[in-house]
């Protein structure tokens, strides 16, 4: 198999811009997939691979997810157009080669002829048409998948096996994107068939087939037997050598890791940091670690009313949250603090502006009494006899310890006379993103490029359902991020959104907080997981030994 690119310099540029990225991400999978591999010869057929966790998936549709815990998931059930291989290079997976016009508008690929869905649908150029068709339908819902696919405008069938992507610009991370899990291809027919109920019957042509999702407990998925079209990530092209593997959910951190010790489960994520050095020491265990690249775990204003509109209200909140001692306090050193929108080692991370500020609460109460907020008896400022009162929102349960982030957070701004209300809610998807109903909400983003940042901070586009998280919009902002999507020359792209991310930090429209590294605990007998660019896990190569 080959790819064919486009024959302009401007598209080699396109294309070779893709591969820098996740380098930190790649070394840590080759380290990970060193420290997991220790069987030699033929890997064991058979066995069951129980793997814990921290939170519960929103839907196994790719396309209406927003949660990397799903992907974890559903990435065994679909597959992508093209991955994104160990050395950053875009390699074929679903489509054998691809063309790419002159003025960088059009993908036209071929694709594999042997591939069928689970429900044994073939995959064809209809499949990706309707998959992709989907996305941008109003009427899907989508979230994430709709940011990573712009600026897909149609396609067209050219025949069973050949399917011509149109896009109303061209793209610098088009087939970087195209790699993802949520553009995963899913069948048409049992996307109709079960309607809104997809996510819960999903159906794609990857290494597992569904079995079963029991709500809060667990999710199987079972060996597809006729798979042969692995991605370049893993060594085994053919059926997984699992039976089955089953996805148990566990959100509290010390059952999760004391159902691995215990030999409950044979492997759980998110790793608590006050097990990771015993962990590392323990001969019976694996510990393995993979960088994550996209956007840190970050909080995010929403700017829609006021106070939140005040850029120096916003400022105020910045300079009075103690960024480094929430991270030290709750992580223990096993994390890193964020500084920017991105993430160290994806392409046009700023580090001037690591330590660019820090905690002053002396000039936080400064800029809240010139807004013209005044403490009461009781500390609470008030101005027009309201209390400056924050709606802070997050998820449950308390994946990677947030809700503690939002504790501490409510500890520290009452030092300044806000008065903080924790609301923690498992119905995230209607009250931020349907109904914008917060102040302050906290998210990451696992993505390999930085054009990631344009789904958040620009102007809401006209594929874009539903509202963005930061709800207050700059023009320049706009204008950097339509420049970084189709910038050919990476240096130039660099440069971008660096500035980028200067103007997000300048008007306060987020408090960045930790990167996060993706750890799994897993027992000596569990081999052959391996990571993705991205960190998510793949278990092609997994083995369980008796």
């Amino acid at each position: 198999m080959k790819k064919i690119i486009g024959g302009t310099k401007f598209l080699f540029i396109l294309i070779s811009l893709l591969l820098i990225v996740s380098g930190c991400s790649q070394s840590a999978a080759k380290d990970s997939q060193a420290s997991a591999s220790q069987s030699g010869g033929n890997p064991p057929a058979g066995g069951d691979l129980t793997y814990a966790l921290a939170t519960s998936p929103d839907t196994l549709d790719p396309h209406r997810s927003s949660l990397a815990v799903s992907v974890r998931a559903f990435r065994t059930i679909y597959d992508s157009l093209v991955v994104q291989d160990e050395n950053n290079e875009i390699q074929p997976w679903l489509a054998t080669e691809w063309v790419v016009s002159e003025d960088g508008k059009s993908y036209t690929f071929k694709l594999r002829e042997d591939v069928k869905f689970h429900d044994g649908t073939p995959f064809n150029a209809e499949a990706v048409k309707y998959s992709f068709d989907r996305i941008i339908d109003p009427k899907t819902k989508a979230l994430n998948s709709v940011a990573l696919l712009a600026p897909y405008e149609s396609a067209e069938v050219l025949d069973d096996h050949t399917v011509k992507l149109n896009l109303k610009s061209p793209s610098a991370s088009f087939l970087s994107n195209l790699s993802q899990a949520m553009l995963g291809i899913v069948s048409p027919t049992a996307a109709e068939k079960y309607g809104e109920q997809f996510g819960k019957n999903p159906v794609g042509t990857g290494p597992f087939e569904f079995v079963s999702w029991t709500e809060n407990a667990e999710i199987k998925v079972e060996k597809n037997t006729d798979y042969n079209w692995a991605p370049s990530y893993v060594k085994n092209e053919g059926a997984p050598y699992l039976d089955t593997l089953t996805f148990k959910i566990i959100p509290e951190e010390a059952t999760r890791i004391g159902s691995v010790q215990s030999g409950q489960v044979l492997a759980a994520e998110t790793v608590p940091p006050q097990n990771i050095a015993a962990l590392e020491k323990d001969p019976n265990y694996n510990l393995l670690k993979v960088n994550t690249l996209g956007l840190p775990y970050t909080l995010f204003f929403n700017q829609r009313e006021e106070p939140w509109s005040d850029v120096n209200v916003r400022k105020a909140v910045l300079q009075a949250v103690d960024v480094d001692a929430i991270v030290k306090t709750l992580y223990m050193g096993t994390y890193d603090r964020a500084w920017s929108p991105l993430t160290p080692g994806i392409l046009g991370y700023d580090k001037s502006l690591e330590n660019s500020w820090k905690v002053d609460v002396a000039a936080a109460n400064k800029l809240l009494d010139e807004a013209g907020y005044k403490v009461g008896a009781d500390g609470i400022r008030e101005k027009n006899g309201e209390k400056l009162t924050l709606n802070y929102v997050d998820s449950s349960p308390n994946r990677e310890k947030r809700n503690d982030i939002a504790v501490i957070v409510q500890q520290q701004l009452k030092k300044v006379g806000i008065a903080v209300e924790v609301n923690i809610t498992p119905d995230f998807r209607s009250v931020i993103y349907e109904n914008s109903d917060y102040d302050l909400y906290g998210n990451s983003m696992m993505n390999s490029d930085p054009n990631a940042l344009r789904g958040i901070y620009h102007t809401p586009e006209e594929t874009q359902v539903l509202e963005s998280l930061v709800g207050g919009y700059d023009d320049r902002l706009d204008e950097l991020l339509e420049q970084g999507t189709v910038e050919a020359d990476p240096a130039k792209r660099e440069e971008i959104y660096k500035e980028a991310q200067h103007i997000i930090i300048e008007q306060a429209m987020i408090i960045p907080i930790y990167v996060f590294p993706y750890t799994v605990a897993a027992s000596n007998k569990v081999d052959g997981i391996v990571f993705d660019a991205l960190g998510y896990p793949l278990f092609n190569d997994a083995t369980v030994s008796q």
